[in-house]
């Protein structure tokens, strides 16, 4: 029982270590930008919607959804139907991103997950 406990204080410390980490470097020179702190404030139908949006060469690389309390077919059509938008946009300085178009039947949850986006390239541009 004690190892348990202590296995399971160890995984919760550790998560909670990785939550904190808002951007990261890979060797590739990637950069990964989690909106889980930087944006824990915007929600999408259920409760926060975090993405990591990924950078290389001021250009979006991707943006893949992470753990939401939103239902798997409304992240799953945003994931489709808007994300992959994203792909290939250039990030300048002064432009803002074009808007994209969310997914009709999940417009919370496309309205929070495009705010953890914008967020994620403000962060990016601020800190790299």
């Amino acid at each position: 029982m004690k190892k348990t406990f202590i296995t399971l204080l160890l995984m919760t410390a550790f998560i909670a270590a990785e939550a904190q980490q808002v951007m990261r470097k890979e060797k590739d020179g990637t950069y990964i930008v989690n909106t889980t702190t930087i944006a824990n404030d915007v929600e999408g139908y259920a409760g926060p919607t975090p993405v990591e949006v990924y950078i290389k060469k001021n250009k979006i690389v991707k943006v893949v959804p992470l753990k939401t309390m939103d239902g798997p077919k409304y992240v799953a059509k945003v994931k489709n139907g808007m994300l992959t938008k994203y792909e290939g946009m250039k990030i300048e300085k002064k432009a803002p991103l074009p808007k994209v178009d969310g997914v009709t039947g999940a417009t919370f949850t496309s309205d929070a997950m495009r705010e953890h986006i914008n967020r994620a390239i403000a962060y990016y541009q601020k800190h790299k």
